[in-house]
């Protein structure tokens, strides 16, 4: 497939055009604003860089990798391939490029090829932050939570500040059934952000779950916590009617 021959299939299927002006700005929006609209962004994408490419400049190398990533979300991988490709001619040594291979790797489910890929680049860049939790992504998908908590934990040991892998770790000890760990995961988390309701809501659920007594004092604690910064979490209300209950 073409660009061109991708941008027939997005007329064909009655895609709304409102110019390339409009499309480019609705992209540019979306990255800056990190809003997740792939199917959007593949559609207004494809048509950009078939029909306006020399307009974009080099913004179009941000399009093709907001094109890539969106387009392996939606499961199109010849529309990820193809802007693949583009930044391959363009960057073919850059790490973000390399980052996005793996990726289309893991798509297609070549997950042993795509983690020899990452290991054979993280040793040009051993602390590349996405490589790394591409990896820990990587054993995750085959199932092997074993594995992925062990690179997780080497990686916190080095990037301490990273909430969303304390919250990911937290998850995979709780498929494990270690809520001690898991409740450790989010005690880091609550005292580098104790502002934060969802964390004190996260914490005092693991808790609940334990259910020992002084788990449920603590998950009554935080769930009040967790609704008093967030009055209208209704999760953490009915949380906190749950423990009120099991206490009495």
């Amino acid at each position: 497939p073409t660009w061109k021959t991708m941008a027939e299939e997005v007329g064909a299927n009655g895609a709304v055009w409102s110019g390339w002006k409009a499309a480019r700005d609705a992209l540019r929006q979306w990255r800056e604003e990190s809003y997740r609209k792939s199917d959007r962004v593949v559609d207004l994408g494809r048509r950009l860089l078939e029909g306006y490419a020399s307009k974009l400049g080099d913004e179009a190398w941000d399009v093709h990798e907001q094109v890539c990533v969106a387009a392996l979300d939606c499961g199109e991988h010849d529309t990820a391939k193809l802007s693949l490709q583009a930044l391959q001619g363009r960057f073919s040594g850059s790490v973000r490029v390399k980052r996005l291979h793996g990726m289309c790797l893991e798509a297609e489910g070549e997950y042993d090829e795509a983690l020899k890929f990452y290991s054979s680049a993280l040793e040009e860049s051993a602390t590349n932050i996405p490589l790394l939790k591409r990896k820990v992504a990587v054993h995750r998908a085959k199932g092997d939570t074993a594995q992925a908590i062990k690179e997780l934990t080497e990686f916190l040991e080095v990037f301490m500040n990273d909430s969303e892998s304390w919250m990911e770790l937290s998850d995979l000890y709780i498929q494990q059934n270690d809520y001690e760990k898991a409740a450790f995961c989010l005690e880091e988390l609550v005292l580098a952000n104790p502002h934060h309701h969802l964390y004190h809501q996260r914490y005092a659920e693991i808790c609940y779950t334990q259910g020992t007594v002084d788990g449920l004092e603590l998950a009554r604690k935080h769930f009040a916590t967790a609704l008093k910064l967030n009055p209208d979490s209704m999760r953490a209300l009915y949380g906190f009617c749950l423990v009120r209950i099991t206490l009495n």
